[in-house]
Parts: structure tokens; C-alpha cells; sequence
């Protein structure tokens, strides 16, 4: 049986989600574009930040420019309640960018300009990365994160890491492998297998999975990931049944109601969000994701990755359909 634990919710409880934010251009009409920022692992924090309780801190751990956009991106989060802690501003660097392009269907394709971005300096001063972090109840970073910077900051995030479990935080990793981030598979294979063996829970997507590892089915990557040493594992399937391996138990947790996709994009990083939310307050793995999937289905009914935080106050704990308390 799939208990909750008792909840760990404290004052000031803080999270912090390290990545890329880049600039966002979506809602093409015509000519025009709309300009935003997101990215995967701020996308997450943007759902964790909407799902807390207010007092919790959020800070979102990059390297930023010196040039407007950049100025745009740190003032856009602090307004959105996201600090970002000790993270260093690089002279003469500027944000990535992508395009989003979408089909009848709802589903998504990218164009990205990201190559000489800023964020890609994120790791390279250890101390300040680890000043960043320390502290942290939770902390939450992906493949991206890891693919867009080189060997040795690799080696420094890691490290990072490992000091924030020692001190007692979470450290949860979504593999989120996209292929043109990385110079080869084997690469790829080996950030991400130390990836999730430094974490606790691991957020991975099937596709994702079974391209770089040639998994046949969920239970292959719940097993895989398993024994690395993570405690939770939830293998996600897009609209599809989630795999939830918590304590040697794999289970299929099925979306409660379908959904009509009108906007995919960022709909894996807010069911992240989601379930951490839910996992933070102590709730157990299968209620977690099924409030993982009420939210995520939210998100992709309506145009663009970043939810207002009002968009979901019914789902919050304490609003008219919690899904967790």
C-alpha cells in the first residue's frame, strides 16, 4: 500500500532548479511573435513555485548575461517570486533563444539559437554553485542542464550535489535527453547514468528512455534506474499510464480523466513540478503522480508552457479539487 509520510513542510522551506532560461518566441500570428522566457527546469520551478505554500523560497541557479535580455529574465523571475541565489553574470553573454512551432494537433516543434548562451557557464565557478545550493531542501536539475555545459563543470555540479544530499536535500533529476545537445550517445549515456544515481528521484519520459537506451518497456527503465540507487522513479508516458517504482514496487498510474491537448509544450516539466510539490508535503508516490497528472493535463489545455499561478489555484492544497493536502 502506497502510504503517505508524514508531512515536512517548514518555514522557509527552499527549493532551487538549476538550468537554462532562454527566451521563448511562441503564438506566431502572421509576422508576429510573442516573446517569453522558459526552459525546462524553469518551467518546473515555475510549477513548484505556484504549488508551495507562499513562504517557500524558490531560487532558479544559471550564469545570466550583461545585456537586456538577461536584465529582462532576472527582473521576470523576481516578479514571479524566483530569486537566482549566487548565480554569476558573464560579461558579454546573452541568453539562448528557441521557436515554438505547432501543428493542428497541439504538438510541438523547436528551433533553437543556443550555442554560445550564458547559461552554459552555470557550473563553471564551483564555489558559487555550491553557494547556491547550500542549504536547499530540494534541488533539481536535468539532462539539458547537464548537456549544455562541458566535462569539468559537469564534475563540479556533481559535486555540488553530492554536498547538498550530505546536508540532507532531495536531489531529483529529469534525463530529458535531446540528442543534439550532446556530442555522441556514449556521452549522453554517461552524464546521465551519474545523473541518476545522484539523485532521489528520477522523473524520466519513455521515448527519452528507450531512444538512448534502447529500453523495450517502462518496467525495463524503472529497473535500470532502480538499481542505480534512486528511491522513487516515475517513468512518464505522455497522456499515457505513468510507471511508479517507489520501495520495489512498480505500479501504472493512469491520468484520472483524458485530456485535449490545445499546447504540449511544457507539459512533462509541470508534471514535475507537480508531483515534487506533492512529494515535498509527504504525500506517497501514486497519490503524487496522480496530482502530477491533474495538473499536467491543466497545462497543456491552454496555450504555453508557464501557467499563471491562478490557472491552477483550484488544485492547491487548501483550493475547491486539492489533489493532496
Amino acid at each position: 500500500m502506497d502510504r503517505p509520510r508524514s508531512p515536512r513542510y517548514r518555514r522557509c522551506m527552499r527549493v532551487v532548479s538549476i538550468g537554462e532560461c532562454m527566451i521563448e518566441l511562441s503564438g506566431r500570428d502572421g509576422a508576429t511573435w510573442r516573446q517569453g522566457f522558459a526552459g525546462d527546469t524553469l518551467n518546473t520551478l515555475w510549477y513548484l513555485r505556484a504549488l508551495l505554500p507562499a513562504d517557500a523560497v524558490t531560487d532558479y541557479v544559471s550564469a545570466f548575461g550583461d545585456d537586456p535580455f538577461s536584465a529582462e529574465q532576472i527582473a521576470f523571475l523576481k516578479q514571479n517570486g524566483i530569486g537566482t541565489a549566487h548565480s554569476p553574470v558573464i560579461e558579454g553573454k546573452a541568453p539562448g533563444l528557441y521557436a515554438i512551432t505547432l501543428d493542428g494537433t497541439g504538438e510541438r516543434s523547436f528551433t533553437y539559437w543556443r550555442g554560445d548562451a550564458a547559461a552554459r557557464r552555470l557550473a563553471d565557478d564551483p564555489a558559487a554553485l555550491a553557494a547556491s545550493i547550500e542549504g536547499a531542501d530540494l534541488v533539481y536539475f536535468s539532462g539539458i542542464t547537464l548537456a549544455i555545459i562541458d566535462e569539468a563543470a559537469r564534475g563540479h555540479l556533481f559535486d555540488a550535489l553530492a554536498q547538498a544530499a550530505e546536508a540532507g536535500a532531495t536531489i531529483a533529476f529529469d534525463p530529458n535527453y535531446r540528442p543534439r545537445l550532446w556530442p555522441s550517445p556514449e556521452t549522453a549515456r554517461a552524464a546521465i547514468e551519474r545523473g541518476c544515481m545522484a539523485s532521489a528521484v528520477v522523473l524520466p519520459t519513455f521515448d527519452d528512455e528507450q531512444a538512448l537506451f534502447g529500453d523495450a518497456m517502462p518496467e525495463e527503465t524503472v529497473g535500470r534506474i532502480g538499481i542505480g540507487g534512486a528511491r522513487t522513479v516515475i517513468v512518464k508516458r505522455g497522456g499515457d499510464d505513468a510507471f511508479v517504482w517507489q520501495d520495489g514496487t512498480v505500479r501504472s498510474v493512469a491520468p484520472p480523466e483524458p485530456a485535449a491537448p490545445v499546447d504540449t509544450t511544457g507539459a512533462g516539466d509541470s508534471f514535475n513540478g507537480a508531483f515534487l510539490a506533492a512529494h515535498l508535503s509527504g504525500v506517497g508516490a501514486v497519490e503524487a503522480t496522480l496530482f502530477a497528472h491533474r495538473v499536467a493535463a491543466r497545462v497543456i489545455g491552454r496555450h504555453g508552457a508557464l501557467l499563471p499561478a491562478d490557472a491552477l489555484a483550484d488544485l492547491r492544497p487548501g483550493g475547491g479539487t486539492t489533489a493532496f493536502s
